[in-house]
This record gives structure tokens, sequence and C-alpha cells, in this order.
């Protein structure tokens, strides 16, 4: 993901369900760009101001809270957006989108990784059993409750999301939401995906 943003050498980037910063730091770090983190958890947010204030990027890494279905940005702010993991925490994914392209300049890459369900017919059962028993079992084993039930919580939500909204329809979201030039990539033997592309110069563009 952060390699589909970083060639458009971005001034301003908007980094979507930042977390702890992870991808934020690694977007200012790789391209020198200003970036600004929003996420809904203050906790995960103090975390990652804790990490962004013992790193080099520093001064060009500012996180907020905010909701990804409401950025308190005006339109246009930004040269390239990046969210991970979003859409499936999220009511309405093709409002979200659209939100998200709001805040875009025209032109702007906007990137993102979430989850994804194999297509192999080898690793879709074993990507089933890693995910309702693997998954959980390692929380056990760390010792946490929390970790059980995040465990216990993944697979299924993941399964959930592809039965409602599949690659198909993700894809002629972004596109009715003002994207162009839109390209997929599957990674970790199908349980990963980047989808990215560009925020419409023209109406029209978003169309093609």
């Amino acid at each position: 993901m952060v390699d589909a943003v970083i060639p458009s050498l971005p001034g301003r980037v908007l980094d979507v369900a930042t977390g702890t910063a992870g991808v934020a730091l690694q977007i200012a770090a790789r391209s020198g760009a200003r970036v600004t983190g929003v996420d809904l958890s203050t906790d995960m947010l103090r975390t990652g101001a804790a990490r962004a204030s013992q790193s080099e990027q520093a001064d060009r890494v500012n996180l907020l809270a905010g909701s990804a279905e409401a950025l308190p940005f005006p339109d246009e702010s930004f040269d390239a957006l990046s969210f991970t993991y979003l859409l499936r925490y999220v009511p309405d994914p093709a409002a979200t989108l659209r939100e998200l392209l709001r805040v875009l300049k025209p032109g702007g890459v906007i990137a993102n990784l979430e989850f994804a369900l194999p297509e192999s017919r080898i690793w879709r059962p074993a990507w089933a059993l890693y995910t309702r028993l693997g998954l959980p079992l390692a929380g056990l084993a760390l010792g946490s409750r929390e970790w059980y039930e995040v465990g216990k919580f993944l697979g299924p939500s993941i399964s959930s999301f592809y039965r409602r909204y599949p690659l198909a329809w993700q894809v002629n979201a972004w596109r009715e939401a003002g994207a162009r030039d839109l390209h997929t990539r599957v990674m970790s033997l199908g349980g990963g995906l980047v989808i990215w592309g560009r925020k419409a110069r023209r109406p029209e563009d978003g169309r093609s």
C-alpha cells in the first residue's frame, strides 16, 4: 500500500484508521510527506503519538481522533490518502469511500490494505482453520482474554464482509465514489488485498 502512495511524491497525506501510526510513520519516512493520521481509538492514538515522538518523523506526523465517515477536513485537502482495515467496521462502505475521496485532491492517489478470502480450494480451508482455531488459540497462549476475543472475531468478520461486499462490489464502489485507474493486488496466499487508484480529475473520469 505504501508503495502505491510514495511514487506520487505527495506533500500532504491522510492516513485513515491509522491505529498506532505504523503506516503514517512509514509514509513519512519514505516520501518526506507531512502525514495526518486519523483514528477513532484514543488509546491507539496515544501509542502512535509515543512512537512518532521517538522517530525522526516526529515533526511531520500529526495524529488526531476522528471518524472516517465524517472527516474534519475541507474538500480536496490532501495529495494522497491511505486507509487500512477500515471498511469492515463502517455501516456503509460506499458512503465512507465517497467521504475519503471528498478530501483528496483530483489526481491524488488513494490506497487501501485489507484482509481477504483466499480463492484457492487448498488455501481457503487452511485459512478458515487458521482464523477460526489458530488465532483464538494464539490469543489464549498470550494469556489474554482480550486477544482470544480478537482472534475469535477476526475470521467471521472477514468472511461476513466478503459475503456482503465481494471484490467486484468493492472495485465498483471505488469507481462510483470517483476513483479511476484502479488496481488490485492479492497477497499472502489470498489472505491480503491492496486496492489503489487515483481520484478522477473530471467527473466523467470516475467511470473509466
